[in-house]
């Protein structure tokens, strides 16, 4: 399959190109500085683009088979809590997501996995107490976004799936992850690598189609 991922330079987006490329697929890594990536392969393209400018995105679309989304805000969380974002739109998740369900729609392509957040949309009200006041105070205004991205998914009309991890980290593991799609978890942080095994899987799968499925890490 020929597939996009749009945010590839982040956390997420580095591994599910990786596992990707592993599986045989052609990869297109879309970011604004797609080359930091640092996979190398004949069947990977780089795309340099800003997902929230809607025809760089339909461009980056045209003759895709999937897209995969893992549009995030990677900078220190404080400080975008305090002043904002410096380098990034604060609600780039919800844009660009909007701007490539757009453009799906237009060139005909059908498959959508995109990566959101455990405790937006249909996970909302397991947080524990210490995460509901993480997001309140901390990532309020991200994950405001992140509930624009998920509900503009749930509403479209394409094949798409939600991935919702728990905490992320950068261990170096890409095992499978925990995977539910009645909100249940296990070990409430998992791996960037198992997140992006599970978004690479759900690109060939119909499994998941139209549900949103929380990610957590295996005991």
């Amino acid at each position: 399959m020929r597939v996009l991922v749009v945010g590839s330079t982040g956390g997420s987006g580095r591994r599910v190109v990786e596992q990707l490329l592993s599986a045989g697929h052609e990869v297109t890594a879309f970011s604004r500085n797609a080359d930091r990536v640092e996979s190398r392969s004949e069947r990977l393209r780089f795309s340099n683009g800003d997902a929230t400018n809607p025809e760089e995105i339909e461009r980056a679309v045209s003759g895709q088979d999937a897209v995969v989304v893992t549009l995030g805000i990677t900078e220190n969380l404080f400080r975008v809590r305090l002043l904002g974002p410096a380098r990034t739109r604060p609600d780039v998740r919800s844009v660009g997501t909007r701007n490539v369900i757009s453009a799906m729609r237009k060139h005909g392509v059908r498959k959508l996995v995109v990566q959101t957040q455990y405790g937006v949309g249909a996970t909302r009200g397991r947080l524990g107490f210490a995460d509901r006041l993480l997001f309140k105070l901390i990532l309020a205004p991200q994950i405001a976004d992140t509930e624009v991205q998920n509900h503009d998914v749930t509403e479209s009309d394409l094949d798409w799936v939600i991935a919702q991890p728990v905490h992320l980290t950068n261990e170096a593991k890409d095992d499978m992850p925990f995977v539910s799609t009645e909100g249940e978890t296990n070990e409430m942080k998992v791996s960037r690598g198992s997140v992006g095994r599970f978004l690479a899987s759900a690109v060939e799968s119909s499994n998941f189609v139209r549900k949103e499925v929380a990610l957590s890490g295996m005991r």
